[in-house]
């Protein structure tokens, strides 16, 4: 007999399908001002982290942000780098600092810079990086920009610091999205990475579940239940237009964007039973890709296209398997416990995420596609929706800590945990952009 749909989820009031939108229902927080402000609380310590010391930047005490602050919280959230202190020097981009002064504080790697009111209303922020420890000036930037702003040339800044000192792209000027609810309004948010400068991108007072960014980062695909069931809908960020793409009968849930930006794959129940299809982005008829008596959902692709990693029960319990874009034969992925859900996959192909119930709890798992190696990375019991950094370097996801659902990143291994809190309201399905383009 086929397992109930309600079976999939961590509540048994709730169904795999609209299970996050429905715990959403429940909650009776307040929703998060447009312009909330979190507290980024980093935990843990990495094997091989890089000492940095970031001078406070010239002129930012009267500026409406501390850039210098903001740069350093990147860093410390990567994983990669431990702050060094900086106090009492007096350093901008113009300076010739004494390295050896910073060599004696133990740090590695050293940014000072200035912030500047123009006389329209603009700012000017400036930066430079010394390699210490070789006696290198690595460059440095300027950025004119407007006061909303400042955050993002902060972000940018440490993007600089970060690409130079590790030869990897930073992700801090990129954004997430993520799903609030306050008494009966739902809404879904673009933040940055960091979780501040949050932007309402909808408000409903139906659900709005599983936002998935486009490729290019310009469109975000999500289900709403303003029709009183689950349809998938297309909303550019910039325009906040949007259109509806799959209203068919029964349920149509779960999008995950094809990386070429123009096709969706959904579950759609019209046939009967939840099943996987494609479907272009602009709408029009579905393909369908499995052919089950199961329940197959949580669609991802793989980040070059050619592989749909998704959620059957066709073993007797939520699994996850993979399959060709195009469709065929799956191939079960997870093998270690009995319950995995949610899966995503890193931009570099190597790593799998996904929540795994373990005695009652739903807790992170990462595993190496290579090796096939599993490893359990957090200590909490209500993880859901793992999403990868575009440069596969951390992970978001949404949790419970202290009895408040919570958005947290952390790093691969696990030893590196932000949380994100917001100071009103609870935080669900995050999703992290791509990369933005400068």
């Amino acid at each position: 007999m086929k397992k109930p749909l309600q079976d999939f989820s961590p509540t048994p009031s709730s169904s795999f399908l609209a299970r996050r939108a429905l715990i959403a229902a429940l909650a009776a927080s307040p929703v998060l001002p447009a312009l909330a402000q979190f507290r980024v609380e980093v935990s843990g310590v990495g094997l091989t982290q890089l000492p940095i010391a970031l001078v406070p930047f010239k002129g930012e005490d009267s500026s409406p942000q501390k850039i210098s602050a903001i740069v350093q919280a990147d860093l410390e959230r990567s994983g990669q780098f431990r702050g060094v202190d900086a106090s009492g020097q007096a350093l901008d981009e113009n300076s010739r600092p004494d390295l050896s002064l910073w060599r004696q504080r133990t740090a590695d790697s050293l940014v000072a810079g200035s912030v500047t009111r123009l006389a329209d209303g603009r700012y000017t922020v400036s930066f430079r990086l010394w390699d210490v420890v070789r006696g290198q000036d690595l460059g440095g930037q300027s950025y004119t920009v407007p006061q909303g702003d400042l955050r993002l040339a902060s972000h940018r800044i440490a993007d600089y610091v970060y690409e130079k000192l590790t030869g990897e792209k930073g992700i801090f000027s990129t954004r997430i999205a993520y799903v609030t609810k306050g008494g009966s309004r739902y809404s879904l948010w673009v933040a940055d990475a960091d979780g501040e400068n949050a932007q309402a991108a909808l408000a409903s007072p139906e659900p709005i579940i599983s936002p998935r960014w486009s490729s290019n980062g310009t469109q975000l695909a999500y289900v709403s239940f303003e029709s009183r069931k689950p349809v998938v809908y297309v909303h550019n960020v910039a325009s906040g237009q949007r259109r509806l793409v799959a209203n068919f009968r029964g349920s149509n849930s779960a999008p995950a964007w094809a990386p070429d930006g123009n096709t969706l794959a959904v579950t759609l129940s019209r046939d009967g039973g939840s099943q996987l299809y494609t479907i272009s982005s602009a709408g029009g008829e579905p393909r369908r890709l499995t052919q089950s008596n199961s329940i197959d959902t949580e669609p991802v692709y793989s980040a070059d296209g050619s592989t749909i990693y998704f959620v059957s029960d066709r073993g007797g319990a939520p699994q996850i398997y993979k399959m060709s874009a195009s469709g065929g034969n799956p191939t079960r992925v997870t093998f270690s416990g009995t319950y995995n859900i949610s899966p995503s996959i890193s931009g570099d192909g190597r790593w799998l995420a996904y929540i795994s119930r373990v005695n009652g709890g739903f807790k992170l798992h990462v595993m190496d596609l290579q090796s096939g190696n599993v490893q359990a990375i957090t200590d909490t019991t209500a993880d859901e929706r793992p999403s990868f950094a575009p440069n596969s370097k951390l992970i978001v996801y949404a949790t419970k800590l202290q009895g408040r659902e919570a958005l947290m990143t952390t790093t691969l291994d696990g030893k590196i945990k932000a949380r994100l809190a917001g100071q009103a309201g609870d935080i669900r399905e995050p999703d992290w952009g791509p990369f933005q383009k400068q």
